[in-house]
């Protein structure tokens, strides 16, 4: 559990530096707030891609899960936070483009489908 708390620490220490949605720069990290749900998350460039990591908790008392991914161009991943019955899931989506990683919320996928 120490090393869980430990690991979460330094990547909530790496996102400080964490940006708004749009190219995450490697090894820098972005915060992730999806409801109640609050993580962090970043990538390397690795010989097989780019090894995306991020790791979330419910709140200060939740466990923290780590979801990792190696992504080639034009892969995504997508945390999806499910919500009440009467609500949509909030998402975040990782995009692969070319040698970089985009990121996505749920709100600005709305916003490019209505333009």
């Amino acid at each position: 559990m120490n090393k869980s708390l430990i690991t979460a620490a330094a990547i909530f220490t790496l996102a400080a530096t964490g940006a708004s949605a749009g190219d995450l720069k490697p090894k820098t990290g972005h915060t992730i707030h999806l409801g109640n749900v609050h993580g962090a998350a970043y990538y390397t460039v690795e010989d097989q891609g780019l090894r995306l990591v991020a790791t979330v908790a419910d709140g200060e008392a939740g466990n923290p899960v780590r979801f990792v991914s190696t992504l080639s161009d034009g892969q995504t991943m997508v945390i999806e936070i499910p919500q009440a019955s009467s609500q949509r899931s909030q998402e975040l989506t990782f995009r692969r483009v070319g040698d970089h990683v985009v990121v996505e919320s749920s709100s600005d996928l709305r916003a490019a489908l209505t333009d």
